[in-house]
């Protein structure tokens, strides 16, 4: 069963990295799901967790192979 998008959901966005290369693009970062998109529930707000400090953003698209810069993704399983 796939898992839905809701409020207060933890997720994982693929960061765009910073432009002096600080940090790489393509980082996983925690981050949580701030608001669900009516009309689409793939695309969410979300509230992402860096090392630096909250960032904040709007209509973030899933990306189910968790590759894409700038998307969403469900945490990968770690047993």
């Amino acid at each position: 069963m796939k898992p839905t998008a809701s409020v207060g959901r933890m997720v994982h966005y693929v960061a765009f990295g910073t432009p002096g290369g600080e940090y790489e693009a393509g980082a996983h970062r925690a981050a949580v799901i701030t608001e669900v998109v009516a009309t689409n529930t793939e695309v969410v707000g979300l509230c992402v967790l860096n090392p630096t400090g909250l960032f904040f953003r709007h209509d973030v698209p899933f990306d189910e192979h968790a590759r894409t810069p700038g998307t969403w993704h469900w945490p990968e399983y770690v047993p």
